[in-house]
């Protein structure tokens, strides 16, 4: 029965090996068909290309950039005064508070000045004494006169009696000085506004006592702000007195126009800093100083520069690069920024790229360098969507 089952065998291997080579054989391209066939399930394992429309490819282009240089810096407001007392005294009255306005010249408030009435009356006194003085000189040296004109008196007293005209004459004239200071001294209790503006604080209260020289109000005219900021000396040289600026302010939903005042002749000591002043007008005063700001200049480009959106260049590890559709297969190609401009939403490549460049618009995720790719006239990219994904803007 084994002898039997192993010659069976035998003939169905060798029935199969026959009908193999006959198929081979009989049919025309056989073997071909074969390997066309084992071909067709090979390239069914490559990657599909990817297929990009003319929106998502663009051209580098040759243009001017104009760049932005920006300072910050809190507002300042240049016309601030500080009222001080002129005279020793308590302060009386006082009578505006934190954000009244005022005017020039008002009155605000009083310093009780008795010491210096008391020291008006004094000096006033003593004017008086020094004239009733000068009055017995005088008539004494009269009297002197006519005495010397009948040889009663010396000559030599005669001298003395005119010196003591002149002496107490003087003294007159001391004593009126005196008493013109106390008077002036006495004003001083007046407290007045020096310039017309805002309260911005009250350094004492009424009933204080007030040296001479201290600050009783700070007064500020908000019509005119300045920002003081600094910027490099290697940039100030593209900077003039005149120049228009864009000064983003916290709190305010639109930037103000402002111009550049002044530009400081040297550098800060100790750094590389030149000052900058900016000026801002406001004569609404929705501006209040000490309020944070930053001023943009913006600096024409006389230099045509080849030119990528933005959104095309990718940064990895520090390393700015691009993707190039070139002989039908997509390149990463590393590239070289120079100036940038944020409104217009382009960069300057300096290296990296050519003028006739096909570089993918946008940022992709999942692809691969030598991945087959191509451009399509009108076409959605449906199988780009397979293996990138939808285009990452940053």
């Amino acid at each position: 029965m084994k002898k039997s089952w192993l010659i069976g065998g035998g003939i169905v291997v060798l029935a199969a090996v026959l009908g193999g080579g006959l198929f081979t054989g009989l049919v025309p391209g056989g073997s071909a068909l074969a390997k066309s066939v084992f071909s067709a399930k090979k390239d069914e394992k490559k990657d599909p290309r990817l297929e990009f429309t003319a929106r998502e490819v663009v051209h580098p282009q040759r243009m001017r950039l104009s760049e932005r240089l920006e300072f910050s810096g809190p507002l300042v407001a240049p016309s601030t005064a500080v009222l001080r007392a002129k005279a020793p005294g308590t302060l009386l009255s006082l009578d505006v508070a934190e954000g009244s306005r005022v005017r020039a010249g008002q009155v605000l408030g009083r310093i009780d000045l008795a010491e210096q009435a008391s020291r008006l009356a004094e000096r006033s006194a003593s004017v008086e004494s020094a004239r009733a003085t000068l009055v017995q000189a005088e008539r004494t040296h009269a009297s002197n006169e006519r005495l010397a004109a009948q040889q009663f008196i010396s000559p030599i007293a005669l001298e003395n009696s005119r010196a003591a005209v002149d002496t107490a004459h003087a003294m007159l004239q001391a004593a009126q000085a005196a008493a013109d200071t106390a008077r002036i001294g006495l004003r001083d209790g007046t407290l007045v506004a020096p310039i017309a503006g805002i309260v911005a604080k009250r350094h004492v209260l009424p009933g204080e006592k007030v040296a001479i020289e201290q600050q009783v109000l700070t007064v500020v005219d908000l019509a005119r702000l300045e920002l003081a900021g600094v910027v490099g000396t290697h940039e100030v040289s593209r900077l003039a007195p005149g120049m228009a600026t864009a000064v983003r302010v916290e709190g305010m939903a639109q930037p103000v126009q402002g111009r550049i005042a002044r530009i400081a002749p040297a550098a800060e000591p100790g750094t590389r800093s030149i000052a900058v002043t900016i000026e801002l007008a406001n004569p609404q005063e929705l501006l209040r100083a000490g309020q944070y700001a930053v001023a943009s200049v913006e600096l024409a480009d006389d230099t045509e520069r080849l030119t990528l959106p933005l959104s095309a260049v990718g940064d990895t590890s520090g390393q700015n690069h691009v993707w190039l559709i070139e002989n039908g297969k997509l390149a990463r190609r590393a590239v070289k920024l120079g100036r940038r401009d944020d409104r217009d939403g382009r960069v300057e490549v300096v290296e990296g790229v050519q003028p006739g460049s096909q570089v993918l618009a946008a940022r992709f995720d999942n692809l691969r360098e030598g991945a087959q790719a191509a451009v399509v006239a009108a076409k959605a990219p449906a199988v780009a969507s397979a293996s990138a994904s939808t285009p990452l803007v940053k």
